[in-house]
Formats: C-alpha cells, sequence, structure tokens
C-alpha cells in the first residue's frame, strides 16, 4: 500500500471527520484521481513532437498516456479537427497516491524559486489545478535526452463539496500552500 494512502486512512480521515463534523465514513472528502496533461501546440506542424511527449509523461505518470485530439477546427491555428495536439494521463488508486506523494516532497521543491503553490487555484466544487512550466522538476526525466522544456497541468480531482474540505485535504496530505 502507498504511504501517502496509508497516512491518509490513519490520521488525516478521522481528523477532517471530526474537523467538518461529518459522521458517515463515505462523506470524508478523499482524492478521486489525478489527470496530467501535456498541452502540445508545435505538434500541429510536427506529429514527431508528440512521440517525446508521450515517453516523458509515461516514465513521469509510470502509465501509458493517450493522445489528445482537436475538437474542432481553428483556420487562424492551422487546426484541423482531429489533429493529434497533446497527451493525457488519468491516475487512480495507487499510482495517484505515489503521483502525489511524488508531486509533493519531491518535484515541487525542485522548482526555481519556490515558495509554495497558490491557494486560490480551487474552481469552486473542490478541485485544484497547477500548472508546471517545465518536466525537469520530475526525476524521472534525464537532462540530457531532453530535446524541449514543456510545461503541464495536473488536475487533482476530490470528492470534497466545497473548496475548505478540498483545502484541509490537500493540506494534510503535504500540498505545500503559500501562506
Amino acid at each position: 500500500m502507498a504511504r501517502l494512502r496509508e497516512r491518509y486512512q490513519k490520521d488525516i480521515a478521522p481528523a477532517l471527520a471530526k474537523e467538518f463534523g461529518i459522521k458517515n465514513p463515505m462523506a470524508i472528502p478523499r482524492l478521486d484521481k489525478i489527470v496530467v496533461n501535456m498541452g502540445m501546440g508545435e505538434a500541429v506542424a510536427n506529429a514527431k513532437v508528440l512521440d517525446t511527449a508521450v515517453e516523458e509523461l509515461r516514465s513521469i505518470a509510470g502509465q501509458k498516456p493517450v493522445i489528445t485530439k482537436a475538437k474542432k477546427s481553428i483556420a487562424s491555428f492551422k487546426l484541423r479537427q482531429g489533429m493529434p495536439i497533446g497527451v493525457m494521463v488519468t491516475l487512480r488508486g495507487e499510482r495517484m497516491y505515489e503521483f502525489f506523494d511524488r508531486l509533493v516532497s519531491i518535484a515541487l521543491p525542485r522548482v526555481r524559486d519556490f515558495r509554495g503553490v497558490s491557494p486560490k487555484a480551487f474552481d469552486g466544487r473542490g478541485n485544484y489545478t497547477i500548472g508546471v512550466r517545465e518536466q525537469l522538476i520530475f526525476p524521472e526525466i534525464d537532462f540530457n535526452k531532453v530535446d524541449k522544456l514543456r510545461g503541464m497541468n495536473i488536475s487533482i480531482v476530490t470528492t470534497a463539496r466545497n473548496d475548505d474540505q478540498a483545502r484541509s485535504l490537500l493540506k494534510g496530505l503535504g500540498m505545500p500552500f503559500r501562506q
């Protein structure tokens, strides 16, 4: 069992139930899934760029990503409907807890001039999204093999009813929020 999941079940879940007065154990906020997305605008001109992005995301997430396609055509971007423009992976269960643990304990502290993540990036329904500027903060990426810096969006989906519950959950799991 993942180290973070064990800590959640033993320490964090009872503390959240007590803090918000939740009697039903199924109503206690928990992580549902984590979605990691890399938008590749340059894939319109060169489709080979997606291959390296797929490999990098596979090594970061530990799971094979899917290639996302454009939903509609946009002439000014020379984009046709159905063209591949990004890669994404959805993590659940053990892989999700392992990824979250690596994100908060290893990757985020490696960001240059890191003072914590914004506490305002919640969507109103208890979900949190972080934008990462470069993939090099993850130790799985070999610095010498990187041809181009790529950013990614990391969306953390919780079962919390509101932002306060989600903020308490993520703070308990170790998310370094800015003061």
